[in-house]
């Protein structure tokens, strides 16, 4: 049976450690509340020098006897799959994904079925990319050079998000373990333009709260959608737009709805939280939190709809390229277009935040939901300035989340020395626990090694770097992330059979809307087995055109998601071996 404490320990505990460690001024920690399996106090580096040593608790032994196997509410019983071949495609129900055991990295030995025992079980949440659609600073007149640059399910992210939180709290459990699941840890690009309206719908989704996904004018949306533009999809409008001649539908009252206030549970799981590089920066790839121009325009009465084909390619070429990390090429591009802009009311929400909002945001009570207070960030991260952290998952198993995003700017990522020096010392220091790195950009998208302007003279470190250190501590089970909207999973392994998987899970923003269950096993033969197993939304399958309610709407943000012109209908759900799968590796 998994030695993960129980309330009444971890309560105590944590009191203990509290007083402690804010006697000696050493860290600050968050606890989560409330569940008898679920994770403990977080640890934020204060400096350099931080080790991030999490104690191993002295906890209880579960007595819930564990829950058998299933299949409901998971893609191994089910995935929406279209129902006709041609034109705008209708979902319903397909056929589920079947388990994959992989044996790259170790022999699963028969029999471990009895002997296991549960370490860890949890849900990762990534690419939720919530969108305030109809913000000045949005790219969609890029779609006149790239069809994918706008998407037509944009407007209904906040929905299609509640209905994944909803998904969660239906499950029984593990699905391949039975184990109660002991948290959500979502791996970045929460929001997709890092505006305040975003980040506050993201911590009311999470943590339950109504939520009026609108901003400007209270009273109607105002947006490429209702602009009369050929180029977007206009869903009220008997406009025959691009998307309509591909078979989108006229959908009478879909904007009102799309900006209607809705209501999230909140999740009835601690959550936690990693952040990545469309939560740090401005549209996702510049550094211009203090370019005074671009933060007028974010909250400015005037919005850019369309340009033409050659200024939009230039454009994307230079954010593509990285040749515009500041930002200032895209200001010079507006100011370009001033005249061709809209009149929109402005909003002050809309403003974008900086690293220190988006930790205050989290340590605010209000988000606190099912905790832990700060969804694993502290004071200590919001007084160094830093956004990753070490917490416990239960007595075998230690959490770790990173920050990749470059300050300096551009999409990909990478990491500072005193965050790579903080890695390497925090797995040394707690050798006797396995565990599980969190971050958002994976090992193949950390190319990106600009200086960050507030720390001009530290190194950055490229993927290839952090898999070097994670290599070299055989204590690593998985390193778990997002950021390429795919599922893949990719074994790493070096000498002296030191081995572990990186399971990298696709969006729920393009198709095919997923997030993953994650399980963690000790087989008892000198194996673990990590077990993967991705869900839906718990938005039905199949949608109906005339039921435009929060459900309603969720069911249709896929459907859209599906058909949105220039996306792939099936890259980002991988192969077979990427999906639901069996990893074994060495116990090290």
């Amino acid at each position: 049976m998994s030695r993960i404490r129980s309330v009444t320990a971890s309560a105590a505990s944590s009191l203990n450690r509290r007083t402690v460690l804010a006697a000696t001024g050493a860290v600050a920690l968050s606890a989560g509340v409330g569940y008898a399996l679920r994770p403990t106090d977080s640890q934020a580096a204060t400096g350099p020098g931080g080790t991030g040593d999490v104690s191993a608790a002295q906890s209880a032994e579960g007595s819930a006897a564990p829950l058998a196997p299933y299949t409901k509410g998971t893609t191994l019983a089910s995935v929406a799959a279209p129902r006709n071949s041609s034109g705008y495609q209708r979902l319903g129900d397909g056929a589920g994904w079947k388990r994959v055991v992989r044996s790259e990295l170790a022999a699963p030995r028969s029999g471990r079925e009895q002997r296991r025992t549960v370490l860890a079980a949890f849900v990762q949440f990534t690419d939720l990319h919530l969108q305030d659609v109809q913000h000045p600073l949005r790219l969609e007149y890029l779609r006149s050079n790239a069809p994918h640059s706008w998407r037509p399910q944009e407007a209904l992210t906040v929905p299609g998000a509640i209905a994944l939180v909803e998904r969660v709290n239906a499950l029984h459990g593990a699905p391949a373990t039975g184990a109660p699941l002991h948290f959500v840890m979502t791996t970045g690009d929460n929001t997709d333009n890092n505006a305040h309206s975003e980040l506050e719908w993201f911590m009311q989704i999470m943590s339950g709260g109504r939520i009026t996904p609108n901003t400007g004018d209270p009273r109607h949306y105002e947006g490429v959608q209702n602009s009369g533009l050929k180029l977007y999809w206009q869903p009220d409008s008997a406009t025959r737009d691009r998307d309509k001649a591909l078979g989108f539908p006229h959908l009478n009252g879909f904007l009102d709805a799309a900006i209607r206030e809705v209501n999230s549970p909140g999740l009835n799981l601690p959550w936690y939280s990693t952040v990545g590089n469309h939560d740090a920066l401005p549209l996702g790839c510049f550094g211009s939190h203090g370019d005074p121009y671009l933060a007028e325009v974010a909250i400015g009465g005037r919005k850019l709809f369309d340009v033409s084909a050659a200024d939009a390619r230039k454009l994307q070429d230079a954010i593509s390229s990285a040749k515009d990390p500041r930002g200032t090429g895209y200001r010079d591009f507006l100011k370009a277009h001033a005249r061709s802009m809209r009149s929109v009311t402005p909003d002050e929400k809309r403003a974008p935040y900086t690293p220190a909002d988006y930790l205050k945001a989290h340590l605010d009570p209000a988000h606190r939901g099912h905790g832990p207070v700060g969804h694993g960030y502290s004071s200590a991260n919001l007084d160094a300035g830093t956004q990753y952290y070490v917490f416990r998952i239960s007595d075998d198993v230690i959490g770790i989340s990173l920050d990749t995003t470059d300050p300096g700017g551009d999409s990909s990522g990478s990491i500072g020395t005193a965050q790579l020096n903080w890695l390497d010392s925090t797995l040394k220091a707690n050798k006797d626990s396995h565990a599980v790195v969190f971050s958002h950009h994976t090992s193949t998208t950390m190319g990106n090694t600009r200086p960050d302007p507030a720390r001009p003279g530290e190194k950055r470190h490229s993927g290839a770097e952090v898999l070097s250190v994670l290599s070299a501590h055989p204590n690593v089970l998985a390193w778990v992330n997002g950021h390429i909207h795919k599922n893949a999973i990719t074994p790493h392994q070096a000498s002296g059979g030191r081995s572990f998987w990186e399971i990298s899970t696709a969006s729920h923003i393009d198709f095919p809307h997923l997030a993953r269950i994650i399980e963690l096993a000790d087989n008892k033969d000198g194996t673990i087995s990590v077990f993967t197993t991705l869900i839906e939304s718990a938005a039905p399958h199949r949608t109906d055109f005339a039921d435009l309610s929060q459900t309603g709407l969720a069911a249709l943000y896929r459907e859209l998601t599906f058909n949105a012109p220039g996306a792939s209908k099936t890259l980002g759900a991988g192969g077979t071996a990427d999906r639901n799968t069996e990893l074994v590796l060495k116990k090290g």
